[in-house]
């Protein structure tokens, strides 16, 4: 039988399914991992909590798709974001066939606050805990666990954290993130030998002032670790 490609098939409309892109940012906030969420203007699923997206216009790329739908309904903008899986569940979506393609971020908090609260005054968006998050629609829950399985692997096996700190940061403050994101207590001990190890920070020569106890030594990322990273940085 001859394949569609040899006949020159091309399927009718109602036989090409829709293509949208959904996007998943994560930001650390007084010890918690927080999602940014969007609440829908319109059915289906109107006035309920969601992932920032929308669907995706002939003319642009995917990329350019999520950069546009997270500055439309976020007000954030120049942040990188990675592609992560593509979800297409025949029934994922009411309307119509719909496949979507997930990105993925970690941002810094404060610097997208600021734009949020000036783009959307009216608190349409909004950051949740995952811990206290709302009831999503669509496969967003789905895709929003997918989305934090992932950043608990990248913590393995890249210099991610460079993202969760400031510059300069304490072995302290550096644990301190990676408990948040993996949500478990690290050995302190074994969480400094192993990230010494690895050789992607080095020490800056200068201290900081910790709660009582002795002045704590500061860190920063290596430059070979900095440089990959830097090329993706949110906010240089």
């Amino acid at each position: 039988m001859p394949n569609d490609h040899e006949t020159g098939f091309i399927p009718s409309g109602e036989n090409r399914p829709a293509l949208t892109v959904d996007v998943v940012i994560f930001a650390l906030y007084n010890n918690d991992l927080k999602v940014l969420l969007v609440k829908r203007p319109s059915a289906p699923f109107k006035d309920s909590w969601a992932l920032p997206g929308g669907f995706v216009k002939t003319s642009e790329s995917l990329e350019d798709a999520a950069a546009r739908k997270l500055a439309e309904e976020t007000g954030v903008t120049a942040v990188y974001t990675e592609q992560l899986y593509t979800f297409g569940a025949i029934d994922r979506d009411p309307r119509m066939r719909i496949v979507t393609v997930a990105y993925f971020a970690l941002v810094p908090y404060e610097s997208v606050a600021v734009q949020i609260t000036h783009a959307k005054p009216d608190g349409s968006a909004r950051w949740f805990s995952l811990k206290d998050r709302p009831d999503l629609p669509f496969d967003h829950p789905k895709i929003v666990d997918y989305a934090l399985q992932r950043l608990r692997y990248k913590l393995e096996y890249t210099s991610v954290g460079f993202q969760l700190l400031p510059d300069e940061f304490t072995l302290s403050q550096l644990q301190k993130a990676y408990e948040i994101v993996l949500d478990e207590p690290l050995d302190k001990r074994n969480f400094r030998r192993k990230i010494l190890a690895a050789g992607v920070i080095e020490e800056t020569g200068e201290k900081t002032k910790e709660g009582e106890g002795r002045p704590a030594r500061l860190y920063k990322y290596g430059d070979d670790s900095v440089a990959e990273i830097k090329s993706r940085r949110l906010f240089p």
